[in-house]
């Protein structure tokens, strides 16, 4: 059985994460960590990582940015492997987290579920043959209104995934109001929706010449990127230091 601690416990993902672990034979949460505190759950809840002393074999995190540094240095002194899906990180950040992956497993994504990690493959494959026959690349993401990042991390890894399959050097255009001009052949725009209630909605549309391929996931409940982490947690316990991702889980 994995042990888990879960940073971010009483947010919205916090929530479904530690329904869905009750539920699975496999792990067991064994102390959560949110600095509103709750008592709403069948394990202790901690307002800081300092005050946890439960042994996890695992770090399920789903918090904000904001915590990053602070959980990323937690996760080398016990030498505890992060699975972290939170999203909006600075470069600062990101290089922080590289850094630590050298002495901790940490498994970064910026989208759990199966069906954008299989999307991320299939546009690798589909990006190289569309460009190369002239097709224009164009993300929209939408996501609820409670969202505070924008674009999503989803939407800037589906880009990446366009790009780096391409051989780079595409850059990303995230708005066009003050700018008359015609459309460079080397950009991809993304575009952010916010409202109500939606989970998260990804398009990535090529465009060409009298036909456009749209390739989209819909996401109608956060279930999915709980059962994502939960899969990448059991996946990442006992793994060596490194970086890894959600492509080493689905394989």
């Amino acid at each position: 059985m994995v042990k888990i601690i879960l940073h971010g416990a009483c947010g919205r993902m916090g929530r479904v994460i530690a329904q869905m672990a009750a539920d699975d034979a496999d792990t067991k949460i064994v102390a959560g960590v949110d600095a509103f505190g709750d008592k709403y759950s069948d394990f202790p809840i901690y307002r800081s990582l300092e005050e946890v002393y439960e042994k996890g074999d695992v770090i399920i995190d789903f918090s904000n940015a904001k915590a990053a540094d602070c959980l990323i240095d937690y996760s080398v002194k016990t030498k505890t492997p992060v699975v972290l899906c939170t999203t909006g990180l600075s470069d600062e950040q990101t290089d922080h987290l590289k850094k630590a992956s050298e002495d901790v497993a940490v498994l970064r994504s910026s989208n759990m579920s199966l069906g954008v990690n299989v999307l991320l493959k299939v546009l690798r494959e589909a990006a190289p043959t569309l460009t190369a026959a002239g097709f224009d690349m164009e993300i929209i993401e939408k996501h609820h209104n409670q969202k505070l990042d924008a674009p999503s991390g989803t939407a800037i890894a589906l880009a990446d995934a366009c790009n780096e399959a391409v051989g780079g050097g595409y850059e990303y255009v995230y708005d066009r109001s003050e700018r008359r001009e015609k459309r460079p052949v080397k950009e991809i725009g993304i575009a952010s929706v916010r409202g109500g209630t939606i989970v998260g909605d990804h398009d990535v549309i090529f465009a060409g010449t009298d036909e456009t391929v749209t390739f989209s996931h819909r996401a109608y409940s956060r279930a999915i990127f709980a059962k994502g982490a939960l899969s990448a947690a059991k996946f990442l316990a006992g793994k060596p230091a490194g970086l890894y991702d959600m492509q080493d889980v689905i394989g």
